[in-house]
């Protein structure tokens, strides 16, 4: 049974979970809203395309090496106390980051944003886990799956908006007061219980600490670099890759032989919590990967503005927030591997109906592709959610929470990575096919250059411009269509390998129904 103090009984375990989850749904909401400012914070800097994307290196790099220490941190000041420090770091680093005056300072803040926000999203979980009892945690996942699910979906709507209407620096400085209302909400709502009291900093870890940010760091670098260097074609990637693989798996022997580590990797040894960080790996993976190749092909290649391609995301996002209160009912009914296998399945099916683009391809079929790409996830991220914690002593929790958020945002950071590579050296690939059809000995090209030139020449050019003009038109054509053909490659890999985790998710422990689980363990506690 939860251990709370006598403040904490009084407030109801909702109003907490809303509260936390305000901070949470910010930091999330900034993995993606500043993703389609890019081109317009490098014109205010006069800086490069290549230079502009250190703005969400930086910050993806600090988080992904704090967010697997959040656990050890919070163990270190306290929960709350370490909340709160992270929520007030990251709303006075998004106004430093508004008012930056150069692209190197708006870096740095950037970096220290990261930072910060490394904590908000595990600390929130193990907060919510803690207000809850345990048949109580569904219907708590759910309101905070929110969070983690419509936060991305919305990030590049509201970051379309914002840019196209007002000025990317509105992107920073709408966090500052979200951020201070959280941090009074929090201050006077939040207590922690007993188990989550400040421990004091009894001994660093060096040798592991190290290890952990070297690795971590590293590994964030390749993977958000990696497309833009032609991954292992450079020596820089290459050199990075190198450090990263060394230092885990120091880490990993480092690690295992501690008492108390920084990072309990021995969690992942529980069936019911490795196999439900194994699903939310890949729910990171398709919900970040997805969340940006869509936007990116209705800008690229169907003339969308920021604003209309966020548009394209935010619907399924107001049926998400819908949906995710009637799962976490369902979770305490139904067994957690069939509710994963379902949403699975129902994921593979959006990702094949996408994969069938075309250029001919409408603003309402995009919308309802993206709808049905999504729908599954709350059947993926709440049953999965309670599974992770249900066999896990409380006094655990905070690094718990850590592990399982660090792999869902390394699932992103994968699945944005492997995407993208895949969608460039599958352009060259069917451009390659494509252009073999462009010869007169086919009927249909001559047929259709003949038709082009006729037209520009009733227009007033002579037949040689018109041929040549035709011929430019249709190769324009040719790689505007290998594009889309690219885009679709990777739409059905996803189906594909979701397809195999309606498979995978069968054979998770089932003998219980989620909520009984949850029960049965802590009384086991």
């Amino acid at each position: 049974m939860t251990t709370t103090s006598p403040k904490s009984t009084i407030i109801n375990p909702y109003i907490i979970a809303v509260v936390v989850s305000i901070a949470a749904f910010m930091e999330v909401l900034d993995t993606t809203i500043v993703n389609v400012a890019l081109s317009h914070i490098g014109g205010s800097f006069g800086a490069s395309p290549n230079e502009s994307t250190w703005v969400l290196t930086s910050y993806l790099v600090a988080n992904g090496i704090v967010l697997p220490l959040s656990g050890w941190l919070a163990g270190v000041m306290g929960r709350k106390n370490y909340f709160l420090l992270c929520i007030f770091g990251f709303t006075a680093t998004s106004l430093a980051c508004g008012l930056s005056v150069s692209l190197p300072m708006l870096v740095v803040f950037r970096l220290l944003q990261g930072v910060a926000g490394g904590g908000l999203q595990p600390i929130q979980m193990s907060i919510v886990m803690d207000a809850f009892p345990p048949e109580k945690r569904s219907t708590a996942f759910a309101l905070t799956g929110m969070t983690m699910i419509v936060a991305p979906i919305l990030g590049p709507t509201l970051g379309g908006f914002i840019t196209d209407s007002f000025n990317w620096r509105w992107i920073f400085f709408m966090n500052v007061p979200v951020g201070m209302l959280a941090l009074f909400l929090v201050r006077r709502l939040v207590e922690d219980p007993l188990h989550a009291k400040a421990k004091g900093l009894l001994s660093i870890d060096y040798v592991g600490l190290i290890l952990v940010v070297i690795g971590f760091g590293a590994l964030q670098v390749v993977l958000d670099k990696g497309q833009e260097d032609d991954w292992f074609d450079s020596q820089f990637i290459i050199n990075f890759s190198l450090i990263s693989v060394v230092a885990l798996l120091c880490a990993i022997a480092w690690l295992l032989r501690q008492k108390d580590p920084i990072i309990d990797i021995r969690l992942l040894a529980n069936r019911s919590f490795g196999m439900a960080c194994l699903m939310i790996f890949f729910v990171g993976f398709v919900l970040y990967g997805c969340s940006t190749l869509l936007p990116l092909l209705v800008q690229t290649h169907f003339g969308y503005n920021a604003t209309l391609a966020g548009l394209v995301l935010s619907p399924s996002g107001m049926i998400l927030i819908v949906l995710m209160p009637f799962v976490g009912k369902l979770a305490n009914k139904i067994h957690a591997r069939y509710m994963i296998a379902f949403g699975m399945l129902i994921v593979s099916i959006g990702m094949e109906i996408t994969s069938f683009i075309t250029p001919q391809t409408n603003y309402q079929t995009f919308v309802i592709m993206r709808t049905v790409q999504v729908i599954g996830l709350p059947f993926l991220f709440v049953p999965s959610s309670v599974m992770a914690f249900s066999k896990i002593p409380l006094e655990k929790s905070s690094k718990a929470s850590a592990l399982y958020s660090l792999l869902r945002n390394l699932g992103g950071s994968v699945g944005i990575s492997l995407l993208l590579s895949n969608i460039a050296r599958q352009q060259q690939t069917h451009q390659s096919i494509l252009s073999e059809h462009l010869s007169h000995s086919n009927n249909a090209y001559s047929a259709l250059l003949a038709q082009y030139t006729h037209s520009i020449m009733n227009a007033g050019h002579a037949q040689v411009e018109s041929a040549l003009i035709a011929s430019a038109k249709i190769y324009q054509q040719l790689i505007n269509q290998s594009a889309i053909l690219a885009y679709a490659d990777p739409f059905r890999f996803l189906a594909t390998i979701t397809l195999v985790l309606a498979v995978i998710a069968l054979m998770m422990p089932s003998n219980l129904v989620a909520g009984k689980i949850s029960t049965a363990s802590v009384a086991d506690h």
